[in-house]
């Protein structure tokens, strides 16, 4: 009875340790980054982005968890192994191919140019001539701005685009530049509404501002990439994804094919 006992145990510990592994665990940014991702009044993570994951999880039959960690530290944790997917609005850009790989994309929108409402629109170099645009560190608008914009006008970094938006609001700065769903969120907040207004999307340059939003992996990790892209594309076919961006959106977040 006793051998039986521990055999039984073993089993169970080796169950366990079976599950434990197969969880496959998303990093996100720890910031709210709306309507993609952020908490509500009780902590629990919501929005477009963690409902596709949800979906993209019941699909591939997987348990998943969230790990949160600063936008800067979501690459380098990867690779440390402290979570298995970028699951945070990243655009999947040559540079960023060199370090991780991604999975096929789940959304892709425009980058956009905010500012005053006084201000007259335009998105262009000679549009922001003798401006200071805010810009969230390690973005691909950074890139775009140091391509476009540098000659012409000042750049200044932020952790959040939430403080951008606040010094944007203030009338420290003379633009925002990030994803157009992102600054379209600010522009209909109570802080964005009255004092700022879209100014125009940038000229497209896929090198730079990549081939659409997409989980971010490492290189080795073949069988969770083909696990995921299957996930991905079954969630399309299914309906399953336009069922939720409407809950967000009334335009086709995917993009262009």
């Amino acid at each position: 009875m006793r051998l039986i006992s521990t055999l039984l145990a073993g089993l169970a510990f080796t169950l366990s340790s079976v599950t434990a592994q197969a969880e496959v665990r998303f990093g996100i940014m720890n910031e709210s980054y709306p309507p993609f991702f952020a908490k509500d009044a009780s902590g629990k993570w919501q929005g477009w982005e963690i409902d596709m994951m949800n979906a993209v999880c019941e699909q591939m039959k997987e348990k998943c968890s969230i790990v949160e960690l600063s936008w800067d530290g979501l690459i380098p944790a990867l690779q440390s192994k402290k979570f298995d997917v970028i699951w945070s609005s990243m655009s999947n850009t040559a540079e960023r191919s060199k370090v991780i790989d991604f999975t096929d994309k789940y959304y892709n929108t425009p980058s956009t140019l905010i500012g005053p409402k006084d201000q007259k629109p335009g998105a262009t170099a000679d549009d922001v001539k003798g401006k200071t645009i805010g810009i969230q560190v390690s973005t691909i608008q950074s890139e775009y701005y140091k391509k476009y914009f540098a000659k012409v006008a000042e750049e200044k970094t932020y952790q959040t685009l939430d403080e951008a938006f606040q010094d944007l609001a203030a009338g420290r700065i003379d633009y925002v530049f990030g994803d157009s769903l992102a600054l379209d969120a600010f522009l209909k907040s109570d802080g964005g509404k009255d004092c700022c207004a879209k100014m125009g999307d940038v000229a497209d340059d896929r090198e730079i501002l990549g081939a659409g939003v997409s989980g971010g992996l490492r290189k080795e990790d073949t069988e969770l990439k083909a696990k995921l892209n299957a996930a991905i594309t079954a969630v399309r076919v299914s309906g399953k994804y336009d069922e939720i961006s409407k809950k967000y959106f009334d335009f086709d977040i995917y993009g262009a094919k």
